[in-house]
């Protein structure tokens, strides 16, 4: 969903720990990270995955003013036994741009993100790293077709981002030097390194020139394989919203609005090289008033979890909902707006909904989640 995103946390993301798609492994601290079934195994036992989303990590660390507040987030992560973050590894052209153009970066900008992953394997934090934008913001496909155009190329609409072949090998450049880049200040190549939990191929794929999802399943099917072509130790994810298409018929109900935006959840995760499946949740933005039970995020999570002979159902789904939700704030200590605290107890709303709605699918209690705010 584009418009407001609260700054970094409040678009709730949803890793679903109930993994019912891909198979996968990320070389973490203790060993790699691995999906078996429905779950997320390191060195033979579960590991259990919760944190937020901070897409402004690489953008304030590329200052060096700002690397305390982007070090306060780890340790404040860290010391609420979170886990897993979710930042961009992408701003495409205009102001402070990691790719300035097509094959061209800014140093300061990428020592920004070598000081990010730096900072979370001080504090034994995980990254999903996105690897561009569907929107505009930080550049997006809009500025890859741009960059095309501008070379003179043929483009029409922005979602010649997944079709045409001097736009793809852009993306493809870009993958190619976040993964073999070399962290100058932990001198290890990102592919290589442990603090990465997955790559994710882009932020809110759509693709409504396509409404089939042909077009967006067949991009998703290349840039996957081609990922895993250089680093096939970190898992890899889409960055999908959880939006259904047509390879279950009747779902496309359950998406907001009865929305179709060119993208199939089920399909988008049954690709080979994909490890596991997210949802993107925007209850502050779209769901004031909400029936958890007929929402699109209730109904993938139980599909994942009641498809395929799954087996670990319970153990993933029981710790993530032991986990305490915590929204990150870039807010100054004195406090939050009125609007915000609307939005936190919205938040706070949906997730109490969640347990209610999650609690008979597992065989033992599941502890009441609860909230809070962590001020950087």
């Amino acid at each position: 969903m584009q418009g407001n995103r609260f700054f970094c946390s409040f678009s709730l993301l949803i890793l679903l720990l109930a993994v019912a798609f891909g198979h996968g492994r990320a070389h973490g601290g203790g060993g790699f990270v691995t999906t078996n079934g429905t779950g997320f195994v390191m060195n033979g036992r579960p590991f259990y995955s919760n944190g937020f989303n901070a897409y402004w990590l690489m953008y304030m660390a590329s200052d060096p003013a700002g690397r305390s507040k982007v070090s306060s987030a780890f340790q404040q992560a860290s010391s609420h036994g979170m886990k897993v973050v979710r930042t961009w590894a992408f701003s495409d052209g205009g102001h402070k741009a990691l790719q300035c153009s097509p094959g061209s970066y800014d140093e300061n900008m990428f020592q920004g993100l070598d000081f990010v992953i730096s900072e979370a394997r001080k504090y034994g934090v995980y990254l999903i790293l996105s690897l561009v934008n569907n929107h505009e913001d930080f550049g997006g496909k809009r500025q890859y077709v741009r960059w095309a155009r501008d070379e003179g190329r043929s483009t029409g609409s922005d979602d010649d981002f997944f079709q045409n072949d001097v736009v793809k090998s852009f993306y493809k450049n870009h993958v190619k030097t976040i993964l073999t880049r070399n962290n100058t200040m932990t001198g290890m190549a990102y592919r290589d390194d442990p603090t990465i939990f997955a790559w994710e191929l882009i932020n809110e794929p759509r693709c409504q020139s396509d409404l089939s999802g042909r077009i967006l399943q067949d991009w998703i099917t290349e840039m996957a394989a081609y990922v895993k072509s250089i680093d096939s130790r970190h898992l890899l994810e889409v960055g999908a919203e959880g939006f259904y298409g047509d390879s279950i018929f009747g779902r496309k109900q359950f998406n907001p609005g009865g929305c179709e935006v060119g993208t199939d959840f089920i399909a988008n995760n049954q690709i080979p090289e994909i490890d596991f499946a997210t949802i993107h949740a925007y209850p502050d933005q779209c769901c004031k008033e909400f029936n958890i039970q007929q929402s699109v995020m209730m109904t993938c999570t139980q599909h994942v979890f009641r498809s395929n002979n799954i087996c670990y159902i319970q153990s993933s789904t029981e710790q993530w909902m032991t986990a305490k939700c915590h929204a990150v704030c870039a807010q100054p200590p004195q406090g939050l707006s009125p609007e915000h605290c609307e939005q936190i107890q919205i938040i706070i709303t949906y997730i109490n909904s969640l347990y209610t709605v999650l609690t008979p699918l597992v065989s033992k209690p599941i502890v009441k989640p609860t909230c809070g705010c962590i001020n950087i």
